[in-house]
């Protein structure tokens, strides 16, 4: 059995599959941790995503709250959103396509939980083994060179800053949460980044992983727009 936590799931035109996401995750909630908190995180959709959350929320036995953010902010606007609105010690997130399976959840909770860091992130990079169905090459590759990147402008020792399942310490990691401002898809590499110059202890974990087809991330635009902001994260801090 697990300890209390909360899971913030950010969503954007997710209509298609949000459903069977919430549903799946209220009843590993249920079985795996009764206490636990589902949040989900409305992102400005444009589709049935907000009334689909509100049916599939409806009688779950833990608690359960949804946020509206609008208009859409992105990602990372999302994600603070329902971490800083978390109740309990321990915050989750993780994407709305369930790439990374439930159950290895344990794997992030755990470490926190026995007080041995205050960060654990899950990565693709360091098992790759664990990797079910794979991204396509290209996406794949520019991947791989953005966290080239991230590690030589960061100085961070960590192989993939942008796998959408991280868990954190919130008492320490709440003023993280509250300075980071970075809203795009390079969130991860800000929440990382503040904690490591912070001093706060982070673990990289390798999870199971499997690719989803409906990602909204542009490869060659998103890409840009991630090595803008991680650029001018560096330059700022």
């Amino acid at each position: 059995m697990l300890p209390p936590f909360s899971v913030a799931i950010p969503c954007f035109n997710e209509g298609a599959r949000i459903g069977d996401t919430v549903r799946s995750t209220l009843d590993y909630l249920s079985s795996e941790s009764p206490d636990a908190e589902l949040i989900v995180v409305n992102d400005g959709s444009t589709d049935a995503t907000s009334t689909i959350v509100r049916d599939a929320l409806a009688g779950a036995k833990i608690q359960t709250r949804m946020l509206e953010n609008f208009p859409n902010r992105g990602k990372g606007a999302a994600v603070r959103t329902g971490l800083l609105a978390a109740t309990k010690p321990i915050g989750l997130f993780f994407d709305a396509d369930l790439s990374t399976p439930l159950k290895e959840i344990p794997k992030v909770i755990e470490p926190i939980a026995n007080g041995d860091v205050d960060i654990a992130f899950g990565s693709r990079a360091l098992d790759r083994s664990l990797i079910g169905i794979r991204q396509p090459w290209r996406r794949e590759q520019a991947g791989r060179v953005f966290n080239l990147i991230v590690r030589l402008a960061t100085g961070m020792p960590f192989w993939d800053t942008q796998c959408g399942f991280k868990a954190f310490r919130l008492d320490v990691c709440r003023p993280i949460l509250e300075k980071a401002h970075t809203i795009g898809f390079a969130f991860d590499v800000e929440l990382l980044f503040l904690a490591h110059r912070a001093g706060l202890r982070l673990r990289e974990i390798p999870v199971r992983w499997n690719h989803a087809e409906g990602s909204k991330v542009q490869v060659i635009h998103d890409s840009l727009r991630m090595l803008r902001e991680v650029i001018a994260l560096r330059m700022n801090l």
